[in-house]
């Protein structure tokens, strides 16, 4: 059954202040697809948006990177209960027929959590960390104590040549490192991510653990 979501709020704030109030009336399918099992290396996690309300999630996804580099790819659609904005539909494809029965944020977390909790995850730039916590406190949830890094200060690590020149982007990553992968989609990204660190341990002969260290 479609979900049925409030009217559009002017403002951010005023967003997600309805999304609080209206969030559990806005509700989808159970996750039909389940995520990864295993004890990884590291999980990279990569979401898209509905609007510029870091809390409108509309798509998760994650590169789950097993002992022998290999890497297990999940994404999922949410319902981020909130309106899309012509914008963000026209970066990544995704508006509200494509979410109408997608499960909401809090229900996609209780399926992860367990999964997350127990891994280092990687993300590409600090907004993937800012979604999810943002997207918690509109559903009354505490931020999860997840442990993060960030893949931009890993390949800024590795390919100092690229400030100023390209940057650490995943669009010129793309180019530099010959990766195939669609942009802005979640499940692709997150792969993406994933590979940037991969290459890295490679290029500069770290493990991953070494890698997220602050550099000296």
């Amino acid at each position: 059954m479609a979900t049925t979501c409030p009217p559009r709020s002017r403002t951010p704030s005023l967003r997600r202040a309805r999304n609080a109030v209206y969030a559990t009336r806005c509700g989808g399918d159970v996750m039909r697809a389940r995520p990864p099992e295993g004890d990884f290396r590291f999980i990279a996690l990569d979401v898209e948006t509905a609007c510029r309300d870091a809390a409108s999630i509309c798509q998760i996804g994650l590169a789950c990177v097993w002992p022998d580099n290999r890497i297990d790819t999940f994404s999922t659609l949410v319902n981020p209960c909130t309106d899309f904005d012509a914008f963000n539909i026209r970066l990544h494809g995704i508006g509200p027929v494509h979410v109408a029965t997608a499960p909401r944020f809090d229900q996609v977390l209780e399926v992860l959590l367990p999964l997350l909790s127990c891994h280092h995850l990687v993300q590409h730039s600090n907004f993937d960390k800012q979604a999810v916590n943002a997207a918690s406190r509109t559903y009354g949830r505490d931020a999860p104590d997840f442990r993060w890094s960030d893949s931009v200060k890993i390949a800024r690590r590795a390919w100092p040549e690229l400030r100023g020149n390209g940057g650490h982007g995943l669009g010129n990553l793309k180019k530099v490192l010959n990766l195939d992968f669609r942009h802005h989609d979640a499940g692709e990204d997150a792969r993406a991510a994933a590979q940037v660190v991969l290459h890295a341990e490679a290029r500069l002969g770290l493990p991953f653990d070494a890698l997220i260290k602050p550099a000296r």
